[in-house]
């Protein structure tokens, strides 16, 4: 038996994305998102209406970074959400984030998330309020790095969003190998 929640955007896993951008004049702002994901392989697209003060910075500097929220940082990126850039011109400082300007668009790293996706703006269709963005360069936080260099996922600790129950999820446990184990059934 089957319960039916009708037609609304409930998937597993959602990501907690937090974007990152500089305003007009160089402050850095952020806010979280949860519909989004990669739809090419150099190419994130997000769904962000046109209101965020975060799109019109896109729009204006051309570039965005998104980083992974983080178990760790549960509060301050769940601040950037319900906060808006629009009404708190210091949200980016008050929830205790500190910026490093990324050395490949002209956009802020987030520093206490360890995990970035750098992009450049392919464009922003406000109708369907989806942004496209250039993947130009994937940055990690050495902290969360292992022995051989590879990303630690348990270091990470990457959050999700459960739509069902307006919780966040903390990912990690490994239970496969991909492109691996399906081949037991060929």
């Amino acid at each position: 038996m089957r319960k039916n929640f009708g037609a609304k955007p409930f998937t597993y896993p959602q990501p907690v994305f937090i974007i990152a951008t500089y305003g007009e004049d160089g402050t850095p702002d952020a806010m979280n998102a949860a519909w989004g994901g990669i739809s090419e392989i150099n190419e994130i697209s997000l769904c962000l209406s046109a209101g965020h003060k975060t799109v019109k910075n896109i729009l204006q500097r051309k570039a965005f970074t998104v980083s992974m929220a983080e178990a760790g940082q549960v509060v301050a990126c769940d601040y950037v959400g319900i906060v808006s850039g629009n009404n708190v011109a210091d949200k980016f400082a008050r929830a205790g984030f500190h910026a490093t300007k990324s050395e490949f668009v002209d956009a802020p790293l987030i520093d206490e998330l360890s995990v970035a996706v750098e992009c450049k703006l392919k464009d922003y269709n406000a109708d369907t309020c989806i942004l496209r963005g250039e993947i130009v360069n994937v940055s990690v936080d050495e902290r969360v790095l292992d022995e051989a260099g590879k990303v630690n996922a348990a270091k990470v600790m990457p959050i999700t969003f459960d739509p069902f129950n307006n919780d966040y999820l903390k990912v990690g446990e490994k239970v496969g190998n991909a492109f691996s184990d399906g081949k037991q059934l060929k």
